[in-house]
């Protein structure tokens, strides 16, 4: 599956999340901790930055190639700071049919929104459950579509469902976009496991998410992740781990100090300045990181230079 990364705090360096931290996401395009193949489809980023000509615009960069082969990365990415990011790193099945462009990278950035999206995940047959979902599709949001990606399709979806930018807003509109995947799948005939782990960000939020269909197509699929990974790759056991696996978070502070490779330290709530929501940690071990389980969806805001979370359960 793909990796993603997302981070809301004070302005840093955006090498410090993406390039120098020892699992950083472009060293995961590599060498992922938790997934045995290398993501070779294509990566980008979306970053707000204060110093930014338009900074109410995400910077937006996306190529069509693996991150640690991309000259620009460290050309592009020391002169850069952010305060808030979604980066992603994606990896797909060898197919001789696979469209490998810009328009089918991570993150999708759509006008007339503030959110950006990337997903770690996969929607099996989407484009013909699409006879079931156009209908749920605004146009001004199907006349931005530029690629051939479910991601994209599912961002078009999860924004006609909003109906604000609550955060209750959003889980509502999550919560009735898993229904209706799972609802044209029963229709179709084309019961699936999809994985729809996936970040929602707007400048200073995260809202992620960590949701998807078993095997038969079911809301409530269930297992121990550790044990169903032993059965290897290749295995309806393997895949179900990967639906089922956590995504992880950290709240903490940014420390910069020139004789480490890892900027950020976990404290309590009450004191974080830093959020990240990602599909690994960026160190190799997990100390500080937290999990958002499977049917888990998690709030992040900054406000005032303050970090809070929520975490609730997703009922579909």
């Amino acid at each position: 599956m793909c990796r993603v990364l997302a981070y809301i705090g004070p302005e840093i360096p955006l090498e410090d999340l993406l390039l120098t931290p020892s699992n950083s996401l472009v060293n995961q395009a590599l060498d992922p901790e938790h997934y045995p193949d290398l993501h070779l489809a294509g990566w980008g980023f979306g970053a707000w930055s204060e110093h930014l000509l338009e900074p109410e615009d995400p910077f937006l960069y996306r190529r069509p190639m693996a991150a640690f082969y991309d000259d620009n990365a460290t050309r592009i990415i020391p002169s850069l700071r952010t305060s808030t990011m979604l980066g992603h790193v994606r990896a797909a099945a060898y197919d001789s049919k696979a469209v490998i462009v810009d328009e089918n990278c991570h993150p999708f950035s759509f006008d007339e929104t503030p959110w950006i999206l990337a997903q770690n995940g996969d929607l099996p047959g989407w484009m013909l459950l699409q006879r079931e979902l156009l209908q749920h599709c605004e146009d001004r949001y199907l006349k931005q579509m530029r690629g051939t990606t479910d991601t994209e399709f599912l961002y078009v979806l999860l924004l006609s469902l909003l109906e604000g930018d609550s955060n209750e807003d959003v889980q509502r509109a999550v919560e009735t976009m898993v229904r209706l995947v799972a609802q044209a799948m029963a229709d179709l005939e084309l019961p699936a496991l999809a994985k729809m782990k996936m970040a929602l960000v707007s400048p200073n939020r995260i809202i992620g998410f960590n949701v998807g269909l078993g095997h038969h197509g079911e809301t409530n699929p269930a297992g121990d992740w550790r044990k169903l990974r032993e059965s290897g790759p290749g295995t309806d056991d393997y895949a179900l781990s990967m639906l089922l696996e956590p995504m992880y978070m950290l709240m903490g502070r940014h420390v910069p100090e020139e004789d480490k490779d890892y900027d950020f330290e976990a404290c309590d709530e009450a004191e974080a300045t830093v959020a990240m929501f990602a599909s690994e940690p960026l160190t190799d071990d997990e100390t500080g990181w937290s999990t958002v389980e499977f049917g888990e969806i998690v709030f992040l805001e900054n406000t005032g230079g303050r970090v809070t979370r929520s975490v609730g359960r997703l009922s579909v």
